[in-house]
């Protein structure tokens, strides 16, 4: 298995038809704040974390996950990884270099085994940050990022062998077998979940509040905004995180959350979740039941940005 040479979740990238629409959700309902824009593509952080950026908008004709953005501790590892990913038969769309986005650094981009661009880069500079005061309910970082694939095993293994990903826990239904897979490159329970779907797509983005009381009074704002709800409020088993999902206006699914389970790597032994149990999806039991109806609006739509290889 390749060595761990990714560090945590940076940013992800979306384009979007409605610009003026994503981005007065983004930068007012959902908490963030604007840092950057320019024609048309605007940088938005959130105030309790380093990363210059953590969601970057960009106005499109099409709906589509323009990439998602990894950390790496050194430039020496973002050589190393794209040496190892290039040995591996793996399609660079850059070499290492220069990034040309706010706080610069060093970096390259990628394919995955679905076709989604995938960024590493180190020596990214920090944002001034501050800490997240008691009932400010505004994000406090991004989280983790879940997408959906056709093959999850495959894509799972594509992750481990190629960017050293470790498998935390699995969720699985008797008629279909795993349907989520929860991998990570620290000891956070996960910064990115595979969901068995249809197609490849983009599931949902998750963002860190600062506790209880904050995921509460942001869950309420979002509500009271009139931005659809699809489920929750409640508590994950795997993970040990709480919840609450809304659609943003163009569809895509975001997740308020706190409390995701920080693990003992060296002890930690994956579990495996059986979903027809209701505490499997909500410990506590105070959100809405999931079910087909949840499930299909988190399956998003078709990505038109995913890279598909031509047939040999």
């Amino acid at each position: 298995m390749t060595n761990r040479l990714l560090t945590h979740l940076r940013h992800v990238d979306l384009a979007v038809p409605d610009y003026d629409k994503q981005l007065d959700f983004y930068a007012g309902v959902w908490g963030l704040t604007k840092v950057a824009e320019d024609s048309g593509i605007s940088f938005l952080a959130a105030e309790g974390s380093p990363e210059q950026y953590i969601v970057r908008l960009r106005k499109a004709e099409e709906k589509r996950l323009d990439l998602i953005s990894y950390g790496a501790a050194n430039p020496a590892d973002v050589d190393t990884l794209a040496e190892q990913l290039l040995a591996g038969g793996v399609r660079l769309i850059s070499q290492p270099g220069k990034v040309d986005t706010p706080g610069g650094g060093y970096g390259f981009r990628f394919f995955d085994i679905d076709g989604r661009t995938i960024e590493v880069s180190a020596d990214v500079e920090a944002r001034r940050h501050r800490r997240i005061e008691e009932k400010e309910s505004i994000p406090v970082r991004l989280s983790h990022v879940v997408l959906n694939s056709p093959d999850i095993n495959a894509t799972r293994a594509w992750y481990e062998q190629h960017l050293g990903f470790r498998l935390s826990d699995t969720m699985t239904l008797p008629h279909m077998g795993d349907v989520m897979h929860f991998m990570r490159i620290s000891n956070q329970h996960h910064s990115m979940a595979i969901a068995s779907g249809p197609y490849a797509s983009l599931q949902h983005l998750s963002f860190e509040m600062r506790g209880i009381d904050e995921y509460m009074r942001g869950s309420g704002r979002v509500m009271r905004s009139g931005a659809r709800k699809i489920w929750g409020p409640g508590r994950h088993m795997a993970g040990d995180n709480t919840f609450t999902y809304f659609l943003d206006p163009h569809g895509n699914t975001v997740e308020y959350t706190t409390e995701l389970e920080r693990l003992d790597e060296d002890t930690w032994h994956p579990h495996i979740y059986d979903l027809t149990k209701p505490e499997n999806a909500d410990q506590w039991g105070t959100s809405n039941p999931m079910n087909e109806m949840v499930a299909k609006e988190m399956l998003n739509d078709v990505d038109r940005g995913i890279f598909v290889a031509p047939p040999v």
